[in-house]
């Protein structure tokens, strides 16, 4: 199997083999492959009508997707973890990622072990637009007092305000260590830091959309995101100035108003972390969608 390295170029092949089939999960999509390469050396291979991609670190290789195209059987299984072993030394770590619910069934038939990973959680977009009912009272009341209490302006984001963005995440992530000293957590917010300079680097070319929200001329908030299927919208990320009361719930909705043409959106998963679980729980998700990792049966 010839490993390819992962390019811009390669955007077209891509998005042929992800929409061969729908996909719910958040990381089916050209973007949200792309913007881990400053933590991972991807490279994909076509074989047997599928596309594999593998991402690769200092420690292991892995599969961040399971096989695109055609339905996977013993043969591309038996190569793709040919592959991961070529680096694993345990090959027990050999491992697909991100397998649907939808598609478990295929790989428990094949042999392979299915364990949880972290869900995505995705909302109705007219829920957050509007903030309407008591469920919502706490965020639209913090989005009323920004909006009695701050002259801001919203405007799109784009590829230029990346230093602006930048500084402000660091002041962001600054706050945030204090407040969770977690290792995995704050472990995390550094590799969210590389994967948002390498976003904003190609903010452009990947059609990635967002807005910001400036007080005085100056960005005190941003979120971003991508296009996953005519219907869902991704929010990669979304880092406002805490100092702010309001303006995360303000720039959240604002932002949902934005996607008039979706009927969802994905706010990715909560990567096994209690707080983040407890924010998006926060804004009543219709649904969260399973993902699994594949291995083999010992």
């Amino acid at each position: 199997m010839r490993l390819n390295k992962l390019t811009l170029d390669d955007r077209a092949l891509f998005d042929k083999y992800l929409g061969s089939s729908r996909h719910n999960l958040s990381v089916f999509s050209f973007p949200g492959i792309y913007i881990w390469r400053p933590l991972f050396d991807i490279r994909w291979a076509a074989s047997d009508g599928n596309l594999c991609v593998f991402f690769t670190d200092r420690l292991s290789r892995f599969m961040y997707l399971p096989p695109l195209g055609r339905r996977p059987g013993s043969a591309i299984l038996k190569s793709v973890f040919s592959v991961m072993d070529e680096v694993n030394k345990n090959r027990d770590i050999s491992r697909i990622e991100n397998i649907g619910e939808e598609e478990r069934g295929i790989y428990l038939n094949l042999g392979c072990c299915c364990c949880r990973k972290y869900p995505d959680y995705v909302c109705l977009r007219d829920s957050l637009a509007s903030l309407k009912g008591n469920k919502f009272k706490p965020q639209r009341a913090l989005r009323n007092h920004f909006l009695k209490n701050q002259d801001s302006r919203v405007r799109k984001l784009a590829e230029q305000d990346k230093q602006e963005c930048l500084g402000l995440f660091d002041r962001w992530s600054g706050a945030r260590r204090e407040k969770y000293r977690e290792a995995l957590y704050c472990g995390m917010l550094e590799d969210s830091r590389k994967v948002l300079e390498e976003a904003f680097s190609c903010y452009k070319s990947l059609g990635l959309e967002g807005i910001a929200v400036t007080i005085e001329g100056k960005i005190r908030g941003f979120t971003f995101g991508y296009r996953l299927n005519r219907d869902t919208f991704c929010v990669l990320y979304e880092i406002t100035d805490l100092s702010v009361k309001g303006l995360a719930q303000f720039i959240f909705s604002e932002f949902s108003i934005s996607l008039k043409g979706y009927k969802y959106i994905n706010i990715m998963d909560d990567s096994g972390l209690e707080n983040l679980r407890k924010t998006k729980l926060s804004y009543k998700p219709e649904r969260l969608i399973e993902a699994y990792i594949a291995t083999r049966n010992a």
